[in-house]
């Protein structure tokens, strides 16, 4: 059985593709475990390098923003997006679109 790790989380991170977003679900499904939604959220709020790990390419399983976002708010979030081309229409994105597969 597999184990859950932070570091484990961060590192998935920096795999997302540019213009990409992802869901709590699918990380916590490739580390392992669908069951880890909620862990890989508490991963990501105790994120010690928002540059280095992009946890605002994270979004909830409907690619709504998180109004937690660690790094200074939903707007700081959709800042970020945005600056990847991700279309962010009411604090919510595409995941047909940008979501990754």
């Amino acid at each position: 059985m597999k184990e859950f790790s932070y570091q484990k989380v961060y590192d998935l991170l920096r795999t997302i593709p540019k213009g990409k977003v992802v869901t709590y679900g699918k990380l916590a499904e490739m580390l392992g475990n669908k069951a880890w939604a909620r862990a890989v959220g508490n991963a990501l709020h105790q994120n010690p390098d928002g540059n280095q790990y992009p946890c605002y390419k994270v979004v909830n399983s409907k690619g709504e923003l998180s109004h937690a976002y660690a790094f200074g708010g939903i707007d700081a979030q959709k800042r970020r997006l945005e600056a990847e081309e991700i279309v962010v229409r009411d604090e919510k994105v595409d995941l047909k679109i940008y979501g990754t597969v």
